[in-house]
């Protein structure tokens, strides 16, 4: 078993770090949903070259509890990467996480979105704020209006998107998993699974007009292992927001619901 895996390793690199809106609940050994009482629904958005797989472990732990749990793959990528075209942009993953939360049916979630996903996650809040009740930002980018992911991508991202445009390929290919400091056990499997990045995610600005701030139980979560400026900025602008509970985890790279699933699942019921 590994370190982050570890239930009394991962609470003591909570207590050690987690943001002061960090509760008992989350550190506990109880299952939240005693605690509660209320099963609830989550929909868990993947970040890039990734999908729905990457939950599983989550959703499972969540599922077992009693709660409903949705995790869309979105266009292009994983069990979807059939659908890889140039036509693929910002709006089409917007569009993916609006119609899942709209054909089930679903309210009162809450949306939780890794890495990328806080570009379409942001984006898909402005069509259907009115059916979630709290959001968790997983390690991810926080985008206001007007702003590409492809500006704030990190170095290796960029440049292979950049290859990419130029050769007119519509994609770029998933760099390792230990760029994205998954723990030594699952590597092989995370990079069995992920697939290349649709380009067109990145180059289409996004418009907001402020929905994102509006809902009621707003929580950031940050690994801190994994080197990324925007999510330190994100931290810090959530950390100085009261409306924002923040997290901070040594216990897991930036794939968290890989590395530290327990952890992750205790943390989302107790602020969802």
């Amino acid at each position: 078993m590994t370190a982050t895996n570890d239930p009394l390793l991962t609470r003591r690199a909570v207590l050690a770090s987690a943001g002061a809106g960090a509760s008992a609940a989350a550190l506990s050994g109880t299952p939240a949903l005693a605690q509660t009482g209320q099963p609830k629904t989550f929909v868990l958005v993947h970040g890039a070259w990734h999908g729905g797989w990457c939950w599983r472990r989550v959703a499972d732990l969540l599922e077992k509890q009693g709660h409903k749990v949705f995790t869309p793959t979105l266009t292009g990528v994983g069990e979807r990467s059939h659908l890889m075209s140039k036509d693929i942009n910002l709006d089409t993953h917007i569009t993916d996480i609006v119609n899942i939360i709209k054909w089930e049916n679903l309210n009162g979630i809450c949306l939780v979105v890794h890495s990328y996903g806080g570009w379409p996650g942001s984006g898909a809040l402005e069509q259907i704020s009115d059916r979630v009740s709290a959001i968790v930002w997983l390690d991810a980018f926080k985008p206001e209006n007007g702003q590409r992911g492809f500006d704030f991508a990190s170095e290796f991202s960029r440049k292979a998107l950049l290859a990419a445009v130029e050769k007119g390929e519509p994609s770029r290919p998933a760099p390792t998993a230990e760029a994205f400091h998954v723990n030594e056990k699952d590597r092989a499997w995370v990079d069995s699974k992920t697939t290349p990045q649709p380009n067109g995610v990145a180059l289409q600005p996004i418009k907001l007009t402020g929905a994102r701030e509006k809902v009621a139980k707003k929580t950031y979560i940050r690994a801190s292992k994994y080197p990324q400026p925007a999510f330190d900025q994100a931290l810090a602008e959530c950390k100085a927001d009261k409306s924002w509970r923040t997290f901070e985890t040594t216990a897991a790279g930036h794939d968290v619901m890989v590395d530290a699933p327990d952890w992750l699942a205790e943390v989302l019921v107790e602020v969802s």
